[in-house]
């Protein structure tokens, strides 16, 4: 994917998702205000009520729970020829690592259950992730990490890889046709439209979800605003409005 689309897909999607698309709506509504009251008045009091109801777990979690699979289940890892890891993204200011980069924290939560699986399985593992903002790639840091923090060594390495489509494409080329059936690993959230990515590129898939979203018993904690719940809000959202995309595209 060329740079310029990469950063115009990264600009829109921030424009549409919270808290940015209530910030949107006040700025709107105080730019009417003098003009036009009762219009400028909605518009504020419409982008404050859906940040706050985006800032709540209720809602946070009924979002997650549109797009967050079921759990793998031992059948569908018996019936695969590999297992896939996608790269979720890396840390570029790791100055506790050599080289000052790292993977980040979502990456490393899907190392630790792909290893979790190919230990269980005996299955080969290919790791998936590029460099679209430079420096290393994300597959040749997750290889290290992979084999330096769970011992388990990726036999494939696909580093060229931008988003998601690039990551079913380039992954065909280097397993398809002899591992057709795959086992693919990442976040719980992420894996409706990466299943349906690599389906379209000629796979067979088996969805590994892990790092699902915390579900506390409900409580009236449960309807005061957090940061956590504004982010898990904006990524369920970014996910369905993606998955609209991509079929978008694909018709």
């Amino acid at each position: 994917m060329p740079a310029s689309a990469f950063f115009a897909k990264a600009a829109v999607s921030t424009l549409l998702l919270p808290p940015t698309n209530g910030l949107l709506l006040i700025l709107a509504g105080a730019y009417w205000l003098r003009r036009r009251p009762w219009p400028g008045r909605i518009l504020i009091g419409t982008g404050a009520a859906l940040i706050y109801a985006l800032s709540m777990p209720l809602v946070a979690n009924a979002l997650m729970g549109t797009v967050e699979p079921a759990p793998l289940a031992d059948a569908a890892l018996a019936d695969s020829d590999a297992i896939v890891c996608l790269g979720g993204g890396k840390r570029f200011g790791a100055y506790d690592e050599p080289g000052g980069e790292a993977i980040n924290n979502a990456t490393l939560v899907r190392l630790r259950y792909c290893a979790r699986l190919a230990r269980k399985s005996g299955l080969p593992v290919l790791v998936s992730g590029g460099a679209p903002l430079g420096g290393v790639a994300e597959a040749r840091l997750m290889a290290a990490s992979l084999h330096d923090d769970f011992g388990v060594t990726a036999r494939w390495v696909e580093a060229a890889s931008d988003d998601t489509r690039d990551n079913a494409t380039l992954s065909a080329r280097i397993l398809l046709p002899r591992h057709r059936r795959i086992t693919l690993v990442s976040q719980a959230w992420h894996l409706p439209r990466a299943t349906q990515a690599y389906r379209d590129a000629g796979f067979t898939v088996h969805p590994a979800g892990t790092d699902y979203a915390n579900r506390e018993p409900f409580s009236l904690l449960s309807l005061l605003p957090r940061s956590s719940a504004l982010h898990a809000s904006s990524v369920a959202l970014r996910e369905i409005t993606g998955q609209v995309w991509y079929n978008i595209r694909r018709s």
